[in-house]
């Protein structure tokens, strides 16, 4: 497992499972003679997608930051049509670790689309049951109030199956809120209307987890957003914000989907890495 000391606060990816999404898809309109250069595609014309929680051991509270893909969650169909190659092993890393899910207290989510949140659920004597029962669970209320009323092209990804057994456990908030001291969570919209961001601070440094308004490294450019993104233009003008800002402050970018980098800082003028953390296999 990828670990990072962030100050006082320690940083360890788990494997939440990996699909094998189309390449156009997840570069929307920008033309595949661009994007290809960036992230490499197979001959199928999909991309990598790894689906890796974020264990965050910090002040006496153990935290995620995403579910993954769970295991057993997904049909025949949605195995072919998602490219899954690989189901979640958060259980079995936490296990190596030396905790138990039950030692989870918070979970953030950044969105509740099926590839972040169907490890919040677990099947248990032929029931669907709460996989982090003891924990906190926040997202914002826009992204909620659509998990439970999913309209007609939403549907497709805000599963019951990842609400119902979890529903007692949620807080909400509206625009931002601090989850700790050094961890805040800020509703931008975007790639869903209630998608927010995380930002981390420690001492002088920060680092900025866009969730998928920046699935990959290669999705830097604020115009290259997903054609799954519901409301494009707004996941344009978010990226345009933040990631300038974290460009011209020096901090760090996580993904939560990159198949080869946990964390980049770039160049002021983001064209050159200039520190990294690599994921390793």
């Amino acid at each position: 497992m990828d670990t990072y000391q962030f100050h006082d606060m320690t940083f360890t990816w788990l494997k939440g499972g990996t699909t094998f999404m189309d390449g156009g898809a997840m570069f929307g309109v920008v033309p595949k003679p661009l994007w290809e250069k960036k992230y490499p595609v197979n001959d199928k014309n999909q991309i990598e997608l790894p689906s890796d929680p974020l264990f965050i051991q910090y002040k006496g509270h153990n935290i995620l930051l995403e579910t993954g893909l769970g295991f057993g969650k997904f049909t025949e169909k949605q195995l072919r049509n998602y490219g899954v190659s690989d189901q979640s092993l958060v259980e079995d890393n936490l296990a190596q670790l030396g905790f138990l899910p039950e030692d989870i207290d918070i979970i953030m989510m950044t969105h509740l689309h099926f590839d972040h949140a169907c490890g919040l659920t677990k099947w248990e004597d032929e029931k669907l049951v709460s996989a982090f029962p003891n924990a906190k669970i926040y997202v914002s209320d826009v992204e909620w109030n659509e998990m439970k009323n999913p309209n007609v092209r939403s549907r497709n990804t805000y599963w019951k199956e990842n609400w119902e057994p979890i529903e007692s456990q949620i807080i909400t908030y509206s625009q931002s809120i601090d989850i700790l001291d050094g961890i805040e969570m800020i509703h931008t919209g975007g790639h869903s209307d209630g998608h927010s961001i995380v930002i981390f601070k420690q001492k002088e440094e920060t680092i900025i987890h866009l969730a998928d308004l920046m699935p990959t490294h290669a999705h830097q450019n604020p115009l290259w957003v997903l054609a799954y993104d519901d409301y494009p233009m707004t996941s344009v003008f978010a990226k345009e914000k933040w990631v300038n800002e974290g460009l011209r402050n020096n901090y760090w970018f996580s993904f939560y989907h990159d198949a080869f980098y946990r964390m980049i800082k770039w160049s002021e003028d983001g064209k050159e890495i200039m520190n990294k953390l690599d994921r390793t296999r």
